[in-house]
């Protein structure tokens, strides 16, 4: 056992001797594998400094340039517009009124109010009852004219009864042409007199039925001023008011300009304030006279009856009035100040310079401008407030913003 023991440890010394890794070899190991690793931390270094002298040199490329005092200059958005066809729309606003706004007042004598047969709002026909005024004394009058009518006719029979005998006896002498000549007056004032009794009863007839008051045309109800009970007369004002046909419209104050560009028929669109809803209408006259004292006029724009057009509201409209060839900017390009509407351009030398222009309107694409611009100029697009008259920029071309 003891041999078999000293055997197994010889055995296993030789094993590890034979084993054993050469020094040499691991020595250059470690050099290379270190060689390695000095080699990636100088590549590091030198990237490394190569990004911040890159850097540093795109840096100074890329600067602003720099005024006659050495600061650098602001850099500015601009934009040349050109000139496009756009919409010549005309934008105003004004109060809504019936087109024909019709007062209904007492036609006769007048009397105590029976009924109201009409309420505001309510659509009636041409001749239409709206109220009934108490007629029992006229028709009491009628009746006794009516009566009259008959004792005239009683007389008229008589008299031509009268005329008829003495023109029978007239031939045998007992009558003389005297007598038929005062049978005839008297068969004809008989005959007057009843023509006269019907004259009356019929104007009393008349004035009963005026006694009602009717609608003069076709239309809505705006107001009423009436109530049963009451006692009108023919000096009451307006107990009735009706829009004819129901036909609303919009009186738009414009200036001058405006009102030159306008003729009847040209398409409208009103919106009434507090609405998101808009109606189509038409202008149906223009006015003839403008106020001296604000130079303007009125344009009369017609719109179909809605329930939300109600006169005495106030409402904004859009009237086109053709096309025009103008500039068109965007609204942050347009300040206004005391002194109107302007733009900042680039002039000459990247030199701001300030450009008064007169807005023509205002649309989903920009703000047409009428007057100032040709077109040509390099327009500060923003941050025109920022930028004073004489200062000198960089300018930088924008994109055109895509059209809705």
């Amino acid at each position: 056992m003891k041999a078999m023991n000293f055997e197994t440890a010889k055995w296993r010394r030789d094993a590890i001797d034979e084993v054993v890794v050469d020094e040499g070899e691991l020595e250059r190991r470690r050099k290379r594998r270190r060689n390695i690793i000095i080699a990636v931390v100088v590549l590091a270094v030198l990237a490394i400094a190569a990004f911040f002298m890159l850097g540093g040199s795109g840096g100074e490329k890329a600067a602003a340039p720099a005024g006659a005092d050495g600061q650098q200059l602001p850099a500015v958005s601009v934009i040349v517009p050109g000139r496009q066809d756009v919409a010549a729309i005309i934008s105003g606003t004004g109060s809504l009124a019936a087109r024909r706004d019709m007062p209904v007042g007492i036609p006769g004598e007048g009397g105590q109010v029976v009924r109201v047969l009409a309420e505001p709002g309510q659509w009636v026909a041409a001749g239409q009852t709206l109220a009934i005024i108490d007629r029992r004394v006229q028709t009491q009058e009628a009746a006794q004219l009516a009566a009259q009518i008959d004792v005239s006719r009683a007389d008229l029979n008589l008299a031509q009864a009268n005329l008829a005998r003495a023109q029978r006896l007239l031939p045998r002498g007992f009558v003389s042409r005297a007598d038929i000549d005062r049978l005839t007056a008297t068969r004809d004032a008989a005959a007057a007199r009843v023509r006269v009794a019907q004259a009356t009863l019929g104007a009393s007839q008349a004035r009963i039925g005026r006694l009602d008051i009717r609608a003069p045309t076709a239309g809505l109800v705006l107001a009423r001023n009436i109530e049963a009970g009451q006692v009108v007369s023919a000096g009451t004002p307006w107990v009735f008011r009706i829009a004819a046909g129901g036909e609303m419209e919009l009186r738009a104050r414009l200036p001058q300009t405006d009102l030159a560009q306008l003729t009847a028929g040209v398409p409208a669109t009103v919106t009434p304030v507090g609405s998101s809803q808009s109606y189509q209408g038409s202008v149906w006259q223009v006015s003839p006279i403008i106020d001296p004292a604000t130079r303007q006029g009125e344009a009369r724009i017609l719109v179909p009856y809605n329930r939300e057009l109600r006169p005495g509201g106030f409402a904004a409209v859009q009237i086109r009035a053709g096309s025009t060839t103008a500039p068109l900017l965007p609204e942050s390009a347009v300040l206004t100040d005391d002194a109107g509407s302007h733009v900042m351009i680039v002039g000459p030398n990247n030199v701001v310079e300030r450009r008064a222009v007169r807005v023509g309107s205002v649309t989903n694409e920009g703000v047409v401008i009428a007057q100032g611009l040709n077109g040509t100029e390099r327009v500060v697009v923003s941050a025109g407030a920022f930028v004073n008259p004489g200062e000198r920029v960089r300018p930088e071309r924008a994109r055109p913003a895509a059209r809705q």
